[in-house]
């Protein structure tokens, strides 16, 4: 990922000094565990951990000739290390290696991952909780529906971003996983016992059956549910979006000062963060397609997933986890216009009360044919101009013989609409929770 989009701490975990690091940790853990066996002589492990040094270049000079990444960097080790370096990589295959730091490079990068979404999540209960009383109207297919309130919308958030939580730990323990099972997944040169134990000392498991590579099912369901989480974050940055057209304004993201939004037109105020973020989904789609292609190897391994997952893992990581900040920094400072809002819901002249009508209609003894006739009627009617649906029901001597105008007037009174939403904050939060104000 380029680094316009990298935050630093996510980025660190996937450049090639973090990958060597990560490497020389397996190798060592192995090590250690072969000296209690009595596999390695004593002292190995802590004379190579204090003299091992890895260049990245150097390892990147070397493989320029072996045409091994692994080969590499077993190579420079051993320049630093020296005749201890024979016992390193003993009973090995480069995927033994590679696979099990693989894994703890991507759980820690969930780690990352994983609690900025809980501060976004954090973040969105708060917009929710301040907005719970915000009415607003609620729109399909883009067009006025009946009423909400902003904070309900913004609840709906709340949940979904819960469950890509929930997804994303799963998925981090499907990739918690390594394997030291050596070239066709055999264990012929390391044992069972061997493998669990420094596997554990590393925070990981064993894959039970092994070919030569811990096996991709794993790795695909982590990009994907990431592409997921990717697909929520751009479901609420193009609400956003919607919602801060011109002709809407109902709510914008925060424009800083001196910022420019346009090289042509000085009074452009775009959404170009929420842009962003929906435009990296994409990426996060794609990568989620590559992943599940990468599932399929040949016989005990290929290796036509490796160059694949060398761009998929880090840019999946790192485009999720800046679109994460970047979406709690929009709706930390989100500009709500409530006024608008209110303006908004009052556009079509009670409209989206029409179901209100209808059902008091039909309760009050006319057909539901009858009825739904009638006020659609007047719907089209109001569509085109004055007066509003209520005042042309009023007017309506059918109406006025089964409805007084008391039961009328309460057809359009929004709380009938928002009421319960103080039940479904408690439901969905677990607790009562008063509106900010």
């Amino acid at each position: 990922m380029i680094p316009r989009y990298s935050r630093p701490e996510m980025a660190a975990l996937f450049d090639d000094a973090a990958r060597y690091r990560t490497w020389l940790e397996v190798e060592l853990a192995v090590s250690a565990a072969m000296e209690r066996t009595g596999e390695v002589p004593a002292g190995v492990t802590a004379r190579a951990r204090s003299r091992a040094k890895v260049d990245p270049k150097r390892v990147d000079d070397l493989e320029a000739t072996l045409r091994h990444d692994v080969i590499a960097f077993l190579s420079a080790l051993g320049e630093s290390v020296g005749e201890d370096a024979r016992h390193l990589h003993k009973g090995m295959t480069s995927s033994d290696l590679v696979d099990t730091a693989l894994a703890l490079t991507l759980t820690r990068a969930c780690d990352l991952l994983l609690a900025e979404t809980k501060r976004l999540r954090d973040t969105a209960r708060a917009l929710a909780v301040r907005h719970k009383e915000t009415i607003m109207v609620g729109r399909t297919h883009g067009v006025h529906a009946e009423p909400i309130t902003f904070g309900l919308k913004v609840l709906v958030w709340y949940e979904e971003l819960g469950r890509a939580i929930e997804r994303l730990k799963r998925a981090r323990a499907a990739v918690a996983v390594g394997k030291l099972s050596g070239a066709v997944g055999t264990h012929a040169h390391l044992s069972p016992e061997l493998e669990e134990e420094v596997l554990r000392s590393l925070g990981l498991e064993p894959e039970p059956v092994a070919t030569q590579v811990v096996q991709r099912d794993r790795h695909a369901e982590l990009v994907q549910s990431i592409a997921l989480l990717g697909a929520s974050l751009e479901k609420i940055a193009t609400q956003i979006r919607l919602m801060q057209q011109t002709e809407i304004l109902e709510v914008e993201e925060p424009f800083r000062e001196g910022q420019k939004g346009s090289s042509a037109m000085p009074h452009k105020r775009n959404p170009v963060n929420c842009e962003r973020i929906c435009g990296l989904a994409r990426v996060l789609r794609a990568n989620a397609l590559v992943s599940l292609e990468n599932v399929a190897l040949w016989h005990e391994r290929d290796i036509s997933h490796s160059s694949a997952e060398r761009v998929i893992l880090p840019d999946s990581f790192l485009a999720c986890d800046f679109m994460a900040v970047q979406l709690r920094e929009v709706l930390e400072m989100l500009h709500v216009y409530p006024e608008r809002m209110r303006s908004n819901l009052e556009m079509t002249r009670g409209l989206i009360y029409s179901q209100r009508a209808l059902l008091a209609l039909i309760q009050a003894g006319m057909s539901r044919e009858d009825a739904y006739a009638l006020v659609q009627r007047h719907a089209m009617a109001a569509w085109k101009g004055e007066p509003g649906l209520s005042e042309r029901l009023a007017s309506d001597a059918a109406v006025t013989r089964v409805l007084s105008q008391e039961k009328l007037l309460a057809c359009f009174d929004p709380a009938h609409f928002t009421q319960h939403v103080n039940r479904i904050f408690e439901r969905v939060l677990g607790e009562p929770v008063a509106a900010a104000r």
